[in-house]
């Protein structure tokens, strides 16, 4: 039985008896978890625990086949074509791989969700948003330089930036270090946490990274056989009795 992670106070997302199959998968076991308004949770486990599925869940690209996800009170599963669009626009994403149009300048991918939503928005305003955007990431000046001129951290912070132009309340990190090395590593966790700060944000963080786990999160929610098997502040998370859970963290703190 897992456990059942409830907040007072304002919720962003409330997951409720979330169950999903594939076949004769089982791959989400009656989720029940809160993402409380202006902090970040990350969602650890290891490959195959399901987290990709959660947040597919929570962004509506996936039905639950039992229970529900309310996204500031609203049922996902009530919403479908343009008003599910509409509504995902209170979301950004911020993909493994910053995913960056290659033949697009840093400038032309950050503008692109505005040129694609608001095309009435003068020129001016729109070079003007992109470099505030860029500025408070620590990117200014940085508008007609091309993806592959950049580090990995870099195209991270243009991922956010393009993540954040429309002003989301929730932003979600796929897998955000992964393949990165442990200089560029901090640099993205302290993006995520300047991101919360700076834009008062609901930040959820797919992970399977301890460290950067630990680094960014209010609260960690430990997933493990389609079920939260640990939950709460990373001290407390770090206490867990649960044998897989222990198991986990071990073996990254004895590395480090």
């Amino acid at each position: 039985m897992g456990i059942v992670a409830r907040h007072e106070g304002k919720i962003a997302i409330r997951v409720e008896g979330l169950h999903k199959s594939f076949g004769d998968n089982h791959v989400l076991k009656g989720i029940d978890l809160d993402f409380p308004v202006g902090t970040t949770t990350v969602i650890l486990g290891g490959s195959g625990s399901g987290k990709s599925v959660l947040m597919k869940h929570l962004i509506g690209l996936l039905d639950p086949d039992e229970g529900r996800v309310l996204v500031e009170g609203q049922d996902l599963a009530e919403l479908s074509g343009h008003d599910l669009s509409l509504f995902r626009m209170r979301f950004g994403m911020v993909f493994q791989w910053a995913a960056l149009f290659d033949s697009m300048t840093v400038g032309e991918n950050v503008s692109f969700p505005l040129r694609e939503h608001h095309r009435d928005m003068g020129e001016e305003e729109i070079k003007r948003r992109v470099a505030a955007r860029l500025d408070l990431f620590g990117l200014a000046g940085t508008e007609e330089k091309s993806p592959a001129e950049l580090s990995g951290g870099m195209r991270k912070r243009v991922g956010l930036a393009r993540a954040t132009i429309m002003e989301p309340r929730i932003v979600l990190y796929d897998e955000p270090t992964t393949g990165l090395d442990p200089i560029t590593t901090e640099s993205v966790d302290e993006m995520i946490i300047r991101a919360k700060e700076k834009l008062n944000a609901t930040s959820v963080v797919i992970s399977h990274d301890v460290g950067s786990a630990f680094h960014v999160a209010d609260y960690i929610a430990f997933l493990y056989g389609g079920e939260i098997v640990a939950y709460g502040p990373p001290a407390e998370v770090r206490k867990s009795s649960h044998e897989f859970v222990s198991q986990f963290l071990a073996t990254w703190f004895a590395r480090t």
